[in-house]
């Protein structure tokens, strides 16, 4: 656990100047900033791969260590990031509004306004959906590493401001979808972040969420992450809808943002209605899926597993090798380092430590006994969406997948549907250039051509002289 003292720094929009909860948290990072803390390369020393087998199957559990950012792991950060500093912008400790906020719940503080108005609470949701073994708890353990769990306070330019703040918390839902588990989660998490004795929790459900709502409250919680919510379980008499409203009260009321990870049927949970499908989304949404077979994603990945070698002779990595733990693995990370550690396994100390595809069958066959059904769905379901892809692509091969919203600032950004925006970028540099321009006016050479043109017997050809009318727009501008 990662505890700090708090150290201020100038926040970067003016409006949260001045706000001790968000001047203490970490310093913008770069994205170049980002990859270091992000990923886990663990050591793999030549010295090490000349010790005793015994001792070199020890230094194997490093591989499930490894963790190579992927290019959502960015986004989620992102996403995160605005979320945690979006709540506590209306959370100024010194505030009035804050200290109303703090001594009375919703719909039970005094009519008399502070002079700096109620709380207004700015919670969003995050939702995170993929399958099992993707890589989203990991990645939420590097995401929410890089903020210290806790920051205690004593003072704020010269003021005395003795508070604490944990900035995040991550529990898992309860298997019943009850409010009551996922509460005493809570509490003893609070507690052993607080590094306190735990809290008896209340009887009732009523005074237990008031309980937790006060914690949360007087520790300014930054983020609430829970994983595992496919738990959710709709069978048991309104348990998943009376769960998602406690969380929704937390966002709504105490304006905390919540990121709620989990594997793909809890979309369709959400899906069932659309105000907990909007209140969950409201601040990211983040679709998981396995790697692709390419140099950008399987291959970023399968370079840095491939130097995880413990045998005593080093097997450089070949297409067929890269090609053959991909099918085995169908692009699932957790599958492939289960896969590579087992295959080395069966291997150090025999005669031969040379790894083979015949060997990555063998690993394979050690590693996902149980995963085997799974994995042979997920294939299943691969060769069904490639057939799907593929008879698209016949019926229209000049279309096009959706592109990302999210690209880098003074790139060509093509939204679907918006007009507003410019939609081929050979125009897009002068659109935008026309679309912040002061005086349009000054622009127009000859404001009364195209008056003129329409009193001409041939006005095209006017129009066409004076450069405004082009008959082959693809000839001339491809």
């Amino acid at each position: 656990m990662y505890v700090e003292n708090a150290y201020y720094q100038k926040a970067i929009l003016p409006e949260h100047v001045g706000n001790a909860l968000i001047e203490s948290l970490p310093k913008k990072l770069t994205d170049e900033e980002l990859v270091d803390k992000l990923a886990n390369y663990p050591k793999c020393l030549t010295e090490d791969t000349q010790n005793d087998p015994e001792i070199r199957v020890e230094y194997l559990t490093r591989i499930k260590r490894l963790r190579q950012p992927q290019l959502v792991y960015f986004d989620v950060f992102r996403a995160v990031e605005i979320a945690i500093k979006d709540g506590y912008s209306s959370k100024e400790p010194l505030s009035p509004t804050t200290m109303n906020y703090l001594h009375y719940s919703l719909d039970e503080r005094p009519s008399i306004e502070p002079n700096t108005g109620f709380f207004k609470p700015k919670g969003c949701g995050i939702t995170i959906i993929g399958e099992s073994g993707v890589g989203k708890t990991s990645m939420l353990e590097q995401v929410l590493s890089i903020y210290p769990d806790v920051i205690k306070h004593q003072s704020y330019k010269g003021m005395s401001l003795p508070l604490t703040q944990v900035v995040w918390l991550k529990v898992d839902c309860p298997d019943d979808s009850s409010v009551k588990g996922l509460c005493h989660r809570i509490l003893d998490e609070i507690d052993r972040k607080l590094e306190i004795k735990n809290t008896k929790p209340q009887n009732t459900i009523a005074l237990l969420i008031k309980q937790i709502e006060a914690k949360m409250k007087s520790n300014f919680l930054g983020i609430l992450v829970i994983d595992e919510m496919q738990n959710l379980n709709t069978a048991k008499a309104g348990g998943a809808e009376r769960l998602l409203g406690f969380l929704h009260n937390l966002m709504n009321n105490l304006g905390i943002p919540i990121l709620f990870c989990a594997n793909p049927p809890f979309d369709k949970l959400l899906s069932k209605t659309l105000k907990a499908a909007r209140r969950a989304e409201s601040g990211g949404y983040f679709d998981i899926g396995l790697l692709k077979n390419s140099e950008d994603e399987w291959g970023l990945f399968v370079d840095e597993l491939w130097k995880l070698q413990w045998t005593n002779v080093q097997t450089p990595l070949t297409q067929d090798l890269s090609d053959r733990l991909f099918n085995l693995s169908v692009g699932n990370m957790d599958l492939a380092v289960r896969i590579f550690y087992a295959s080395q396994r069966a291997v150090i100390g025999s005669l031969d430590e040379r790894i083979t595809t015949d060997v990555l069958n063998k690993g394979a066959s050690i590693a996902i006994r149980a995963s085997k059904p799974a994995t042979d769905e997920l294939r299943l379901s691969l060769l069904k969406r490639k057939k799907e892809s593929t008879k698209k692509m016949s019926n229209n091969e000049a279309s096009e997948e959706a592109k990302a919203i999210t690209e880098s600032k003074g790139k060509f950004v093509t939204i679907p549907g918006d007009l507003s925006r410019p939609n081929h970028p050979e125009f897009a540099e002068r659109i935008t250039e026309l679309q912040y321009e002061d005086d349009l006016h000054a622009l127009i050479e000859d404001p009364a051509l195209i008056q003129r043109a329409s009193e001409e017997e041939n006005p095209l050809d006017m129009l066409k002289s004076a450069g405004l009318f082009c008959e082959d727009p693809l000839k001339t501008f491809g």
